[in-house]
């Protein structure tokens, strides 16, 4: 009889342990019903049974009220929707730099001061006040690329800067998860409740999704296992050490591409741990699409403008003069250093290599207009009296024979004092150093004097190999020596057009010199560097070819818009040039070329026009057949004929290359500015509206999960009365047991 009764009073006892623990568990539901990422918890109950007879009830587990599915679609989408709110500030921080195209500060309308400042000169090319003004719009033209170039490098600093603090909290929580991980087997093993550690688990990958794509799973004793989209483990039993170096500065020639920004590597700091390119969500995806292509995109695309205005305003302004000439010239192209006993050529230039027709009168003027002297190049070029003797007609000549033979004739025909050589750095230079003389050039298509005036073209054989490697028009233009727009960049990074992401080169063998003994001019003297290349080599294989084989040079495959340039830089900083010696034209396929890049946060007006704007082009050198016994070049103050075609061509149509998304387009400079701007207004409109729609996506798949995983008070409160109940019942069952054995204790 007592055993009985003692059976049924632990019987009674479990009811009343197991369903004072159902209660502490809604207990704690209720206290939590505002916690952020707490799960409702289900207590299980089972029947006990000891020797095949029941013996009241035991807690089977307190269970999640968790939808797996949901929660792995949720994170899908925070990872989406994070990769585009990640990037609304730096949209927002460009269009406040750069303006509406409307604004009075935006670089379309500055570009539209400019060609009116333009036109008001060609109206009145002698007002001091016209000439000033397009020196200040030109100046504020080159001030503003500026500022937009300082401030896109300075964003892509900033997220590079958050790209690591990424990465820190990203090493936090996989050290988290894999501590949790840890606990909850320990847990597990002795059959404790973890339903709260899976809750601060799930915390911690909701936070890494909204940090970087991930993808995961369970193992049967409750371990997760977590890893990106690109199938890299982030954790497993323990968390794997994410690195990223923060840059300490960054300009427009720095890249991921290039190794300028470093990489985020999952593991040790080697090259097949750089996972950069894999990322495809989270926080890290929208800074690294802002660093790595929106912001180089609309680098690209400045650039492009500063390049194309500084190209086309320079050859205008190159084929013209201030009255009555200039005494001072110092040209922006730089040529080789010709003074290493490693270099056995010269660069050399041939006038006209087409025909052997154009010519370039060299005329002297006193300093009222009068011509006082003229010939023409080819003529004291192929003059025994001048420089080292007579040379080839129309070329080829070494650069430095150019300059030796113009000082002799200068100083032969009334500039006793001229000098002209290459400076130190390798630019072409004039100085009459004689008062009351100037000089003037005048491209011209003939060598008779008078010849219709047009460019000359001027064939540049780079490498000394007696190939033309480039044909520039305009002999002033050539060497720069009256640009209006100087930005002192070198011919140390060269790089090609956008190229398709499928392009293949067809077979070549290219030839680089820096004129030092490690790359010297020395065609067919067996010190020059050539590097063969296959045909169907991808620019990726050409890049790590010349990095690979060509000593002082790197290359690499740099993203530009929806494409890719092949870019080549001199380790040293120093000029260099390519060029193909033999095979297919991959060169001018690609169109490879002295580096745009920079162009924006270097150009400036060249400082003697700011210091006197009367030194600006307005006229050109002009022939009147009456003047002298058989006609004569003159200058006059009131000629506009340089100016006025500048004018022109600002409001003409000028081609500009694809950059940064931006296709090849044919549009006026103001135009092309405010397609900069349109784009970018556009990107940052798009960037809005997917966010929205991934919000408000997001924001639904969030609340059908809280609302199966939350807390409903009604609910609890029903669960309560129930349990509550049943715990009173087991009490009372408890009491009426305790009364049973009273009895029997006074029978006994």
């Amino acid at each position: 009889m007592s055993a009985s009764i003692t059976l049924a009073l632990r019987t009674a006892q479990s009811g009343l342990l197991t369903n004072q623990q159902a209660l502490n568990a809604i207990a704690n539901n209720v206290a939590n019903v505002n916690t952020p990422g707490y799960s409702r918890k289900i207590v299980n109950l089972e029947q006990r049974v000891l020797a095949g007879s029941g013996s009241g009830v035991q807690l089977a587990e307190i269970t999640r009220v968790v939808d797996e599915g949901l929660l792995k679609s949720l994170r899908l989408e925070l990872s989406a929707k994070h990769a585009l709110t990640s990037q609304k500030s730096y949209y927002e921080r460009i269009q406040e730099s750069f303006g509406k195209p409307a604004d009075n500060n935006s670089i379309s309308h500055i570009l539209s001061d400019l060609t009116t400042a333009i036109e008001a000169l060609a109206a009145a090319p002698d007002k001091t006040l016209e000439q000033s003004e397009l020196v200040r719009q030109g100046n504020e033209t080159t001030l503003k690329l500026q500022s937009m170039s300082a401030t896109l490098q300075e964003l892509r600093l900033q997220t590079d800067g958050s790209i690591t603090e990424a990465v820190e909290e990203i090493n936090v929580l996989t050290t988290k998860i894999a501590d949790l991980n840890d606990k909850i087997i320990r847990n597990n093993t002795v059959s404790a409740d973890v339903s709260d550690l899976r809750d601060q688990r799930d915390q911690a990958v909701d936070r890494l999704a909204q940090l970087i794509d991930i993808r995961y799973f369970y193992r049967g004793d409750g371990d997760l296992v977590v890893f990106t989209s690109g199938g890299r483990t982030l954790v497993d039993n323990v968390g794997t050490t994410m690195t990223h170096n923060a840059a300490s500065s960054a300009n427009a020639t720095a890249t991921h591409a290039e190794g300028d920004f470093g990489g985020i590597y999952l593991g040790p700091p080697i090259p097949g741990n750089d996972i950069t390119n894999e990322i495809r969500g989270g926080e890290l995806k929208g800074l690294i699409d802002q660093r790595d292509r929106v912001l180089t995109d609309l680098q690209s695309q400045i650039d492009e403008l500063a390049a194309t205005l500084r190209d086309t305003f320079n050859q205008i302004h190159n084929r013209g003069m201030p009255f009555p000439g200039m005494q001072s010239m110092t040209g922006t192209r730089r040529f080789l250093d010709t003074t290493d006993p490693a270099n056995a050529v010269n660069q050399t230039i041939t006038l006209d290599p087409t025909n052997s027709a154009d010519d370039v009168a060299l005329v002297l003027f006193d300093d009222d207009g009068n011509q006082t002297a003229t010939t023409t190049l080819n003529a004291i070029m192929t003059d025994p009296a001048y420089g080292s003797g007579a040379q080839p007609s129309h070329g080829p000549w070494s650069v430095s024979e150019v300059a030796d033979t113009m000082e002799d004739w200068l100083q032969a025909n009334g500039a006793a004092g001229a000098a002209v050589g290459l400076t130190s750095d390798g630019r072409f230079s004039i100085e009459l150093n004689t008062s009351g003389t100037h000089l003037a050039f005048r491209d011209q298509e003939g060598s008779g004097p008078g010849s219709t005036h047009a460019d000359a073209e001027i064939g540049f054989d780079a490498d000394g190999d007696g190939t033309i490697d480039e044909t520039v028009n305009g002999f002033s233009h050539f060497f720069g020596l009256n640009d209006f727009f100087v930005d002192n960049l070198n011919r140390g990074i060269h790089e090609s057009d956008i190229m398709p992401a499928g392009f293949t080169a067809s077979a070549t063998t290219l030839r680089f010199v820096d004129g030092t003994s490690s790359l010297p001019l020395d065609p067919g003297g067996g010190g020059d560097v050539t590097l063969v290349i296959p045909a169907g080599s991808t620019l990726q294989e050409i890049a790590h070819a010349i990095t690979t084989n060509v000593p002082n040079l790197t290359a690499s495959v740099v993203p530009d818009g929806d494409g890719q340039r092949l870019r080549v830089s001199h380790d040293l900083g120093m000029d260099f040039e390519m060029s193909e010696s033999a095979g297919g034209p991959l060169l001018s396929t690609v169109g490879m070329h002295n580096a745009n890049v920079r162009a924006a946060s270097q150009m400036t007006v060249r400082e003697d026009l700011m210091q006197s704007p009367a030194n600006v082009s307005r006229g050109t050198v002009q022939w009147d057949p009456d003047l002298g016994a058989a006609g004569e070049y003159f200058s006059s103050i009131g000629d506009d004929t340089a100016i006025q075609a500048l004018a022109e061509q600002f409001n003409s149509g000028i081609a500009f290359d694809a950059a940064g998304g931006l296709g090849a387009v044919h549009s006026t400079f103001s135009q092309y500015g405010a397609s900069i701007l349109s784009r970018n207004a556009s990107l940052a409109d798009t960037n809005a509206t997917q966010t929205e729609w991934q919000e408000s996506l997001t924001n639904s798949l969030k609340n059908k999960s809280d609302n199966m995983r939350g807390v409903n008070l009604d609910e609890e409160m029903s669960d309560l009365i129930r349990f509550e109940q049943a715990y009173s019942a087991a009490a009372r069952v408890i009491t009426v047991i305790q009364g049973m054995f009273d009895a029997l204790e006074q029978v006994i």
